[in-house]
């Protein structure tokens, strides 16, 4: 059993792979890649994989991943904002299309009842397919993205009560007493998740995130979530309905970026699978018997259910620009209308050849979905250039537009990790008034900072979504504190992944480290030993009357050739410091004259140190050799060093004069 599973899995993942490849380099949805490949891999295409029962698991497992991220992305309290969505816009959609496809098929001939189960199995879309493309995209927090998303919540309800009313459109017992106890469980759920949300998740994941086990988080995360799904599957409803409520409970929790981290790489291999397995369900066979009526119902579908899907969002308040989105977007039939429909047939409301060339209108429109959905983007940027009556341009739904968060200004800077290095460099960005957001893996740092105010939240640097809410793509700087060369390398490659244009630095405790993070992006690498070695020596040669400007020179190409002149055996003593010996037991200041200085070609006599600036030329050093006899006619030249004595307030002065360029 296990091998045919491993063996069909290596099948449509190898076949999918050269698929996938060439939509991607045709710029083609990936979608489509994996709908191609179980259309040639399944039992009607080349007869690969014949018992596709394990793959439609692996395939449920998938869009229950899939919406339990949904729901980790939203928060209970933007559900809240969405209920007019959900309940208007689903009722009247879901209402409006089933009308209209119920009386098509009352006037095609079909019975009231075949008629009315048909109305109401269409007018459900695919919510794996809608959000997945919204996701691509990054507009699953647009208004049509919100929009899709409120009405497919409510057809996911549907569809649960559509199954219950099946034995009812099929002359069965009266199932009011099951409608009834479908709606406390729905209310028992609600209250466990409002609870699970406000007490024991947080709680619970606190600890879990204090061990610093990523494979006990990573666990717990699953665990959630598979255990609220199997309550909502237990209550009734749908597997994915309790998946996207198990998301809610976990989103309101600082832990949620890192839990949709580790549960995104899974939820894309489960999610291809159910693509695939959606692609071996269409009978090739079937459509070329039945081509021009699958084809035309499938028309007829596609541009009835959007025009449904438009006026809907008209009726609650949208432009006509969110209308074309929102009805291309869900005009599809869904998956949940496979279960639905094959609950009707099993029921004797849909004979079997209905049943046949539904599933076949069904994945056919699922196939179309990518190319529609980019045709209703470019209506909706056409319908922008037309001059439109007032009703269709103003939005009078104006509860959201975009996502409400919280949004850091472009350029900001982002600190991973927050010991004493990541402190000090957010104290210095404070007082600089640089905006800055912290990350930090200690969640115990994480509640203590956030009661104090600070911008930080939790989560693993290297996982591509706690970047993003960090704001990775408009930053400008990164510093990574941490010393550990592995994360330091994880966090710099997905840093450099999501912006290449960013200003990485990177904090060391190795030195054999250093070539290997400026390989892999890093701008600036911090050495701990070899700063500690360059402040060591600033002291000493500032000790022995070496200029400060050049010891900052020296500092400064020293870390610009990657602390190299350190690493080399072969380092020759550089003239700055042969210059330092000639002073090395004076405990005054040396100052240089500059190239282009004013005092250049002058005398001391000219400049009255003394009177003018209460300063006393005690020596100067003309190529290595002191003059102590000096005079009013002493000349000087450039790259002299005086050795002065000053009171301390003259000596900014005297310096700015003899190196000031003109």
């Amino acid at each position: 059993m296990a091998s045919h599973l491993l063996t069909d899995l290596l099948i449509i993942f190898g076949l999918s792979i050269p698929v996938v490849f060439t939509f991607s380099r045709l710029k083609i949805a990936p979608l489509v890649g994996f709908l191609l490949a179980g259309i040639l891999a399944g039992p009607f295409g080349f007869g690969l994989i014949r018992d596709i029962g394990n793959i439609e698991v692996l395939a449920e497992i998938g869009v229950v991943l899939l919406l339990f991220t949904i729901g980790i992305e939203f928060s209970l309290r933007e559900l809240l904002k969405l209920r007019r969505i959900v309940l208007l816009g689903g009722g009247l959609q879901v209402f409006l299309t089933a009308l209209l496809v119920a009386f098509i098929f009352w006037w095609l001939g079909y019975s009231p009842e075949a008629a009315v189960f048909m109305g109401l199995i269409v007018s459900l879309s695919s919510t794996a397919i809608v959000l997945k493309l919204l996701q691509e995209k990054g507009e699953i927090y647009s208004a049509h993205g919100r929009i899709a998303l409120g009405i497919l919540i409510f057809q996911d309800i549907a569809a649960v009560f559509i199954i219950i009313l099946a034995p009812l459109l099929a002359g069965e017992a009266v199932v009011g007493r099951a409608l009834l106890e479908l709606l406390f469980r729905g209310i028992g759920l609600v209250f466990l998740t409002l609870i699970s949300a406000r007490y024991v998740v947080p709680y619970l994941l606190f600890h879990v995130a204090k061990t610093r086990n990523n494979e006990l988080f990573l666990l717990s995360v699953v665990v959630i979530g598979l255990s609220v799904a199997w309550i909502s599957s237990i209550a009734g409803l749908s597997l994915a309905l309790g998946a996207f409520l198990a998301g809610l409970i976990i989103s309101d929790s600082e832990y949620a970026l890192q839990a949709l981290g580790n549960v995104i790489p899974f939820r894309d291999i489960f999610m291809s699978i159910f693509f695939i397995s959606t692609g071996m369900l269409l009978n090739l066979d079937l459509m070329r018997a039945h081509l021009i009526l699958i084809l035309a119902a499938t028309a007829l579908i596609l541009f009835l259910k959007t025009f449904v899907n438009a006026l809907t969002t008209f009726l609650i308040g949208f432009p006509l620009h969110t209308m074309l989105l929102v009805g291309f977007s869900l005009a599809q039939i869904g998956e949940f209308s496979l279960i639905t429909a094959k609950v009707g047939f099993g029921s004797g409301i849909l004979s079997e050849t209905i049943y046949q060339e539904f599933l076949a209108v069904t994945v056919l429109s699922m196939v179309l979905t990518p190319f529609f959905s980019e045709l209703g983007q470019y209506f909706a940027v056409f319908s922008q250039r037309l001059s439109l009556p007032k009703i269709l341009v103003s939005d009078r739904y104006r509860a959201f537009n975009e996502r409400e968060h919280e949004k850091l200004p472009e350029n900001h800077l982002i600190i991973i990790g927050y010991g004493i290095n990541g402190r000090n460099v957010g104290i210095a960005a404070q007082k600089a008034s640089i905006p800055y957001l912290i990350i930090e893996i200690n969640p115990e740092t994480v509640r203590q900072e956030k009661l104090r105010g600070e911008s930080i939240i939790y989560g693993d640097a290297a996982q591509k979504s706690v970047l993003e809410h960090a704001g990775i793509r408009t930053a400008k700087s990164v510093v990574v504190t941490a010393g550990d060369p592995a994360s330091s390398r994880r966090v710099i490659e997905a840093a450099k992944r999501l912006n290449p244009d960013i200003h990485v630095i990177a904090r060391t405790h190795f030195l054999n480290e250093i070539d290997g993070l400026y390989s892999i992006g890093a701008d600036e690498v911090i050495s701990e030993e070899f700063e500690s070695s360059i402040e060591l020596f600033s002291r000493v040669l500032n000790k022995y009357m070496v200029p400060e400007k050049e010891i900052e020179v020296m500092g400064t190409q020293l870390r610009a050739d990657h602390y190299r002149m350190l690493r080399s055996p072969e380092m020759r003593r550089i003239s700055v410091c042969e210059l330092s010996l000639d002073f090395s037991d004076v405990e005054i200041k040396s100052i240089r004259v500059g190239k282009h200085s004013e005092v250049a070609g002058k005398t001391l006599g000219d400049l009255d140190l003394r009177k003018n600036y209460g300063v006393t030329v005690l020596a100067i050093s003309i190529n290595h050799r002191l003059m102590y006899d000096l005079g009013a006619e002493t000349e000087l030249n450039p790259d002299d060093i005086l050795l002065v004595i000053s009171p301390p307030e003259q000596l900014e002065k005297i310096r700015e004069l003899f190196e000031a360029r003109i």
